[in-house]
């Protein structure tokens, strides 16, 4: 993993005098020094980033005439007393939004009558509307429905629900579709200027603008105040990963201000009683945004992922029957530690499933299983994309439901590689996909899942060029053990809330050891042990004689190296043991450090591995003291053979390979097509080596390619090494496309990319990735 360390350009006294102003407690520069780096870099913008009381958010009219659209249709609906359904989503986000919008039209239409809300099975039905919930809306006598966090692109299912009499109204934030739906309006901010303070809004936040409309259009009608839908908006905003800047940052600082507010008040008073709980069971207390990334959003999110059926949490949200939102409460927090569960069980073998890739020639990662549970694979595919720093992938071909024949699954993605137009360029592959830039979720045929391995990997790595994707970790500040507490804390919290676009300042501690590490299983709300690890550990420096506490979540203690190390943590404050302490993001041996290059091993590389690729070879080259290759390989371990060899005999390894000369897949299929007639005709034979060199192919290639024979009606026996094939086709069918054949012609271009990659990888990676091996 590549460490990248924030340029540390420090600002003027004048703009740290000014951020001390906000940190009287300490003197400010840590913080001058993040907000210089993002970009605040006058009072005014310092201002309007820190208090929200000074900002002025977009009128919910900003969206033009769909939300005066929108407004028409939904005024119609309550002068002809229509039944409108809510149409939502399963996530965080999409749950808060029908939250919203049953909270907040709730005021206008009676709820459960005139007002109903439906959610996706997350195991059963995907994202966006679906038939069958269609068809359930209109026999309960539904004339319109609603969306939240989901609709845009559902063009035929928009156009069934028209043809049984019910009008939609979209509100999304996904991407749009080429044409305007055929809807009664959509609120979706992707119609608007990247730059518009209202872009970046999530699902919940365009709910929210919805009901804001709403309110200004029939101001005399509800009695319940606007404000206290914000606690709503704030946690579905920064469950999901949306940008918070303009109204998105606005909003957030609001809901988390008015969780903050509840927080010193009795329960029975003004907070949520599903909220409370839900904190109260996560340890937390509200005030902090991390209460809700790492506290509400998650467990929200795992009533789905573990149940399919989320609808009840709409209720835990909205409810004010303290009992019954105390029992849903309790509930979510058992799916919350079963998901945990699930996704370690997972993450392991995803690990062992990633052990046998070669990461070198691998631009997209798809894994699939059949044991997988559908719910947890974002979860991991996240994780697997961040260590990696690679698009993932991950799917589940257990048979559920009426989709049983379709592998499902989600796709996370880094290094800005827009996954949604990624995945959506392999559209004739699927049955199903929508997302966003950053995560999508897809179903497939299974058997479909190889080529679109293929494609999708072929389809980045051309897009991709001559750069390379590489798993970064990036820190914001450099500071001691010394450092770390509340005044740092304080300077911090400053940059909240944190997310997309204003990530949580990550704090590079150099020269650090760890002591008192022990890790254990965590336990649930009920004391029950979780198979989910986290180590706790003290970390000290040379900077005080005192150590500091931290935790790393998902590891164990052996982990950590001993001796001298660099970390990259971020600062938190504990509610429940009352006591700051860092987070672990990674950790590496300080021999490690950037300026250490590969390490002695690396630097002893560089004298025993010659580069003569691509040139004149003569006596000069001394090539009697060294092993010299010549043939272009395929993977590194043909390399690290090599090389172990050479170590072994106490010899240099000269790489001397040249650019191959590559035929094109199809034209080496129709050879070995035309060998096998050949040989089946004359009743000759022709050995494994023989069928190699004239095939310009490997071992592995070869035997896709026997197999694709086998396909077309070819019989191959092996006698005394010798390859014997003969012909007894039932059809004439050489020509017809069929998955083996497909399977041979992707390994061809497989083979062929490989060793195209060995043509041109620079000699300090080869040194690198064999010191690591090595």
């Amino acid at each position: 993993m590549q460490w990248i360390i924030s340029t540390t350009e420090k600002p003027p006294d004048w703009f740290i005098q000014i951020v001390k102003q906000h940190t009287p407690a300490s003197s400010g520069l840590y913080a001058a020094q993040l907000l210089w780096q993002r970009g605040i870099k006058d009072e005014q913008k310092l201002i309007a980033f820190t208090n929200y009381k000074t900002y002025q958010p977009a009128s919910p009219f900003e969206f033009g005439q769909e939300m005066q659209l929108a407004m028409n249709r939904l005024q119609q609906a309550r002068n002809d007393n229509e039944k409108i359904a809510i149409w939502g989503d399963f996530d965080a986000d999409g749950i808060t939004a029908t939250a919203v919008l049953w909270d907040g039209l709730g005021e206008f239409f009676s709820q459960n009558t005139q007002l109903i809300y439906y959610i996706p099975n997350r195991l059963k039905e995907s994202h966006g509307l679906n038939y069958p919930g269609i068809d359930s809306l209109k026999k309960q006598g539904c004339k319109l429905i609603i969306t939240c966090d989901t609709g845009s692109t559902n063009i035929s299912e928009i156009t069934y629900a028209k043809q049984l009499g019910i009008d939609v109204i979209v509100t999304d934030h996904h991407t749009l579709p080429e044409q305007r739906p055929p809807v009664s309006a959509i609120i979706n901010p992707r119609y608007l200027p990247s730059e518009h303070q209202l872009f970046h809004l999530s699902g919940v936040a365009v709910a929210f603008k919805l009901v804001e409309a709403l309110y200004q259009t029939l101001p005399d009608v509800p009695q319940e105040p606007l404000g206290n839908l914000l606690d709503l908006v704030a946690v579905g905003l920064i469950a999901d990963l949306v940008q918070l800047s303009g109204d998105c940052r606005y909003l957030a600082q609001l809901g988390i201000q008015r969780l903050h507010t509840e927080s010193k008040q009795p329960a029975t008073v003004q907070r949520r009683p599903g909220i409370g709980r839900l904190l109260e069971l996560c340890q937390r207390t509200g005030d902090r945004p991390t209460d809700i990334s790492f506290g509400l959003g998650p467990r929200i999110n795992a009533v789905s992922r573990i149940q399919g059926d989320a609808s009840f949490c709409v209720d835990l949200l909205t409810s004010r029957d303290i009992k019954h939102c105390h029992q849903l409460a309790e509930i979510t927090e058992l799916a919350n530690t079963r998901r945990k569960s699930l996704q370690k069980d997972v993450q392991a073998q995803v690990t062992a499933k990633l052990s046998q890739l070669d990461l070198s020639t691998t631009s997209v990662i798809v894994l699939q299983d059949s044991q997988w549970p559908p719910g947890v694979l974002g979860l991991v595919a996240g994780q697997v994309a961040q260590e990696t720093g690679r698009p993932t992938i991950l799917l589940s071909t257990e048979a559920r439901g009426e989709d049983s024949a379709l592998a499902r699954g989600s796709a996370r993605s880094v290094n800005s590689v827009d996954l949604y137009q990624l995945v959506k360029k392999q559209e004739h592959l699927l049955h199903s996909f929508g997302g966003h830039p950053f995560a999508a979720g897809l179903s497939l045929l299974p058997e479909n899942i190889p080529l679109f391995t293929e494609a999708i990997n072929q389809q980045l790595r051309q897009s991709l060029g001559e750069n390379t994707l590489t798993p970064t970790v990036q820190a914001d500040v450099i500071v001691t053990v010394a450092d770390l507490g509340k005044e740092l804390f304080g300077e911090l919290k400053l940059l909240e809330p944190c997310g997309m676009g204003n990530p949580v300042p990550k704090l590079l501690i150099q020269n650090c050891t760890f002591e008192n590490a022990w890790h254990r299983n965590q336990q649930d709300w009920r004391g029950k042990k979780v198979q989910y690890i986290k180590t706790d550990f003290q970390i000290r420096d040379e900077s005080t004689q005192s150590s500091f506490p931290g935790v790393w979540w998902g590891h164990y203690k052996d982990e950590l190296p001993p001796g001298k190390c660099d970390c990259i943590a971020e600062l938190d404050y504990n509610t429940y043991k009352n006591r700051y302490e860092i987070r672990l993001i990674a950790v590496r041996t300080a021999a490690n450090s950037a300026e250490n290059g590969t390490g002695k091993i690396g630097s002893g590389f560089t004298e025993i591995i010659l580069d003569w690729r691509n040139q004149d070879y003569s006596k000069s080259n001394n090539q009697d003291s060294a092993l010299v290759i010549y043939d272009c390989p395929t993977h590194w371990d043909d390399l690290r053979l090599w090389l172990q060899r050479c170590l072994n005999h106490n010899q240099k390894l000269a790489i001397a390979w040249g650019q191959p000369d590559h035929q094109p897949p199809q034209e080496v299929w129709i050879t070995l097509v035309g060998i096998a007639k050949y040989l089946s005709r004359t009743q000759q034979s022709v050995t494994r080596l023989q069928l190699l060199e004239k095939l310009g192919i490997r071992d592995q290639t070869l035997f896709w390619g026997i197999a694709a024979l086998k396909s077309l009606g070819f019989t191959v026996t092996i006698k005394d090494r010798d390859f014997q094939i003969n012909w007894h086709p039932s059809t004439d069918s050489e020509e017809m496309a069929n998955p083996e054949i497909e399977q041979f012609l992707a390994a061809v271009r497989e083979e062929q990319f490989q060793q195209n990659y060995f043509v041109q990888v620079p000699l300090a990676t080869i040194i690198a990735i064999l010191a690591i091996a090595l």
